[in-house]
């Protein structure tokens, strides 16, 4: 059973899940230590892009329709 943790105004901050589903989840999506430097280059590029042009991001609804048509 997932537990929710909220904010003051009813905000969802947080999710608390058995420590069973967390250990299928960690066997079955390993995260084991450091980002190798490449990945960190990555994201430090694509941080930097957004930071000097805000606009370019989009909506998350939009990909979505966007991938539901590729179907």
């Amino acid at each position: 059973m997932l537990q929710y943790i909220s904010d003051d105004s009813g905000h969802r901050t947080a999710v608390v899940i058995p420590i069973d589903e967390w250990n299928k989840m960690r066997d079955k999506y390993p995260v084991e230590g450091d980002l190798p430097q490449w990945q960190k280059d990555i994201i430090d590029k694509d941080l930097a892009e957004i930071a000097a042009d805000p606009n370019c991001l989009r909506p998350i609804d939009e990909l979505f329709a966007e991938l539901d048509k590729e179907d």
